[in-house]
């Protein structure tokens, strides 16, 4: 009889983490099909949500982080770039996780670069 409870027990909580997986399969699916409607659609915007997600951050982010227009000069991205990486370097009482979300803004905006055609600027070296 106990042996049949947990039996019983044990399907339903199969079902349960089942009927939950096909759920978020299914919600994650949706979202990506949306992401890539919000792009453009076809084949642009599935490169644009492809190079959101490789560098999980949109350009929008990016820009809003090292609060430059979009792509407007490289030297402005680089000047933003430095700064806000020296003002978060722990040393000096920042955020390492705010310092590499400053890192990753850079890393997109440079992909973007790239993708345009135009260089990204060389890294500055710090002086100690």
């Amino acid at each position: 009889m106990v042996i049949k409870n947990i039996v019983q027990l044990a399907i339903a909580g199969v079902q349960v983490v089942g009927k939950a997986f096909g759920r978020a399969l299914q919600s994650e699916i949706r979202a990506s099909q949306q992401a890539a409607q919000r792009h453009g659609g076809g084949k642009e915007g599935r490169r644009k949500a492809v190079a959101d997600t490789s560098s999980g951050m949109t350009l929008q982010e990016a820009t809003q982080i090292l609060n430059v227009s979009e792509l407007d000069s490289n030297e402005a991205i680089q000047k933003s770039y430095d700064h806000l990486f020296k003002v978060n370097d722990k040393s000096v009482g920042g955020s390492f996780y705010l310092q590499s979300k400053v890192v990753r803004a850079k890393e997109r905006l440079d992909m973007e670069l790239s993708k345009k055609g135009q260089s990204p600027p060389p890294p500055t070296e710090e002086k100690s």
